[in-house]
This record gives structure tokens, C-alpha cells and sequence, in this order.
């Protein structure tokens, strides 16, 4: 990407458990289009989205224990502002849970 370029990118996660983050790379601003989760297993889960701010570990949470029925998919369509250095960080509750997220990928 050169300096000004905007790109509309996505990645996934396949059966998160755990947490997964995302370091916003040098030079970069994201605007996270969306993120969508769905419950593969028949059992209730719950999820977080947060963003880490300044690499401190004091995360700005957007959910936190958020519930996920069985079977069911969560989409949140508002959007996220994170720049350079900011991590977002995805969570769930067990290894049952899909996550898509879409977002615009500026260069400055």
C-alpha cells in the first residue's frame, strides 16, 4: 500500500476460544466495518470486543459477556475508529464460536 491508499479488508476466526488481537499496524487507521458471531454448537456462549487504546492492557470494552444463544449470530454494524498501535481484542466463551470482521484499511 502506498501513503493515502484505503483497502476494504476482512479475516475470520474459525472456532475462537480464547482471545484473539489485532495490532493496528505503524502508519495505519482501521474503521472496522463489522464483526459477526455465530454459535456453531446448540449451546449458549458469550463474547467481547474491546479495544486496547494504548498498549496497557486497559481495555475499552464495546461488550463484555456478551450473551450468544445456541445457534444463534450476533452482528454489530457500527463503526470502530483504531488507530496505529491500538490492538482490537475478540473474545469467546468456548471453541464453538465463528467470528468475520470487515474493515477499512487507511494508510496515512
Amino acid at each position: 500500500m502506498a501513503s493515502g491508499d484505503e483497502l476494504l479488508k476482512n479475516y475470520s476466526h474459525i472456532a475462537l476460544s480464547g482471545t484473539t488481537e489485532t495490532t493496528v499496524a505503524a502508519g495505519h487507521t482501521y474503521t472496522i466495518l463489522s464483526v459477526t458471531w455465530n454459535e456453531q454448537a446448540g449451546a449458549a456462549e458469550t463474547f467481547a470486543l474491546y479495544i486496547d487504546t494504548d498498549g496497557s492492557g486497559a481495555d475499552c470494552f464495546i461488550y463484555l459477556d456478551q450473551p450468544l444463544p445456541a445457534k444463534a449470530t450476533f452482528v454489530h454494524n457500527d463503526r470502530i475508529v483504531v488507530t496505529a498501535g491500538q490492538k482490537i481484542g475478540i473474545t469467546a466463551s468456548s471453541g464453538n464460536t465463528d467470528v468475520f470482521v470487515s474493515y477499512l484499511d487507511q494508510e496515512l
